[in-house]
């Protein structure tokens, strides 16, 4: 791999993982001035209310509550965020609750259950500062009665073997929870509600970050047996979860609160940071190093390997030194025994698209730090890969098949891996082309 070309990759993804940092975008949008806290268009006098609650969770919801104290200090009345485990920050009014991700555990029905509580303390002369960031549906678990964490756990590791994407998979959590879908709204009215969002999907539907616990869900019960449907899962998941789902959508259960709902009318939804910036950031670094840059997509979907090939071929035609990037989130259908994540699968399937070609380097990373369920946040591929596994005796295609990338990139050293990074904004992928010279 052109050595040069490696700095190069490693510059570009320091430079997006920079743009994803969920305290400055947070101060992006919050400011306190003159006594007024300033959200995005809005303002609210800090004296006029009487308590201010701080709850939230996600990957990224530590730092953001960090900057939200540098905010507010001691007027701050108290608060709890659920982040995942090593997600931390130094905070000393609002407490941290570390919980399982992306299968939820027993940690997260505790957080979720004691912020629920808060919500409900909430009166109409208070604040509630919402905090969610990517991974805060899997970390705010609590299962709508009778079905119990384990039938819950069940249904995400479906879910997600399947090939589901995040609003698939959030519009199901939302029918079987009792804090998602705008229920946490409805807990904290008549309550003053602030929610800072840090999105981590396609599109940033605030109904889907988080599942949507402060906004008013589009998703519906007859959508959520639709999706199961669709992936082969209506007698695979638990059967308290099919009989909600089923009674919901024949009416007997109340839907979500849906837009127009008179909970949301003193509640803010406002998206501080997104995978655009970061991309864009990317974007500005690569081109800054000399490339021409072309942004494929800023909601790349589908399977990890056919999304590989594909960039492999756009980028490959480009005009070098050439530069090609992408951000959301790729999918994988779990076939095989091996580890690895969508970042991982994506690096393997470039590694054979672009097998023999020269001065050609691919990246994909999740911003969170970790994909799938390994300790890396990606890898790096290039046009040597193959060649250099084969020296090792490994079969690309075999470990492709196998769902197995990170056993293949391990012995190459072309894992990337930041440890956790307290920002979530999906994944970014690129890939560079240098000069044949």
């Amino acid at each position: 791999m052109d050595s040069n070309l490696r700095h190069h990759a490693e510059a570009i993804y320091t430079a997006a993982l920079a743009a994803a940092d969920p305290s400055q975008a947070v101060s992006r949008f919050v400011r306190l001035q003159d006594g007024l806290l300033q959200v995005g268009e809005r303002s609210y006098p800090v004296a006029s209310f009487r308590d201010i609650y701080v709850i939230g969770a996600g990957k990224a919801s530590a730092p953001m509550a960090q900057t939200i104290e540098q905010l507010l200090g001691d007027r701050i009345t108290s608060g709890l965020i659920n982040v995942k485990d090593g997600h931390l920050a130094p905070l000393s009014r609002i407490q941290i609750n570390e919980s399982s991700h992306p299968v939820p555990d027993a940690r997260g029905v505790e957080g979720a259950h004691r912020i629920s509580q808060l919500a409900r303390g909430a009166g109409r002369e208070d604040l509630v500062i919402c905090l969610i960031s990517g991974g805060a549906s899997a970390l705010t678990p609590y299962p709508a009665p009778p079905i119990t964490l384990e039938q819950k756990q069940t249904v995400t590791t479906l879910l997600l073997q399947s090939g589901a994407d995040i609003h698939e998979i959030n519009a199901i959590r939302k029918h079987i929870s009792l804090f998602k879908g705008g229920r946490l709204a409805a807990l904290a009215a008549p309550a003053t509600v602030i929610s800072l969002l840090l999105s981590d999907v396609v599109g940033d539907n605030i109904d889907v970050i988080g599942s949507g616990p402060t906004a008013p869900d589009s998703s519906t019960f007859v959508l959520a047996l639709a999706i199961l449907d669709k992936y082969g899962l209506r007698n695979a998941v638990p059967a308290p979860v099919l009989d909600r789902l089923e009674a919901g959508a024949a009416g007997r259960i109340e839907e979500t609160p849906k837009p127009g709902d008179p909970i949301f009318d003193r509640v803010q939804n406002l998206v501080v940071g997104s995978n655009k910036l970061a991309v864009e950031a990317a974007a500005e670094k690569a081109t800054s190093l000399g490339y021409r840059c072309q942004v494929l997509t800023q909601g790349a979907d589908g399977e990890a390997r056919d999304s590989a090939r594909f960039h492999a071929s756009v980028a490959t035609r480009m005009q070098p030194p050439a530069c090609l990037l992408s951000g959301g989130e790729t999918t994988v259908t779990i076939r095989g025994s091996g580890l690895g994540g969508r970042n991982q699968e994506f690096a393997l399937a470039a590694a054979i698209a672009i097998d023999g070609k020269p001065n050609t380097v691919v990246v994909s990373f999740g911003t969170d730090g970790s994909d799938g369920p390994t300790d890396a946040a990606g890898a790096i591929a290039a046009g040597d890969t193959v060649a250099r596994a084969s020296a090792l005796g490994l079969d690309p295609t075999a470990y492709l098949d196998n769902n197995d990338s990170y056993h293949f990139f391990e012995p190459l050293h072309d894992l990337i891996k930041t440890g956790p990074t307290n920002t979530n904004v999906m994944d970014i992928r690129f890939v560079l082309v240098g000069d044949n010279q």
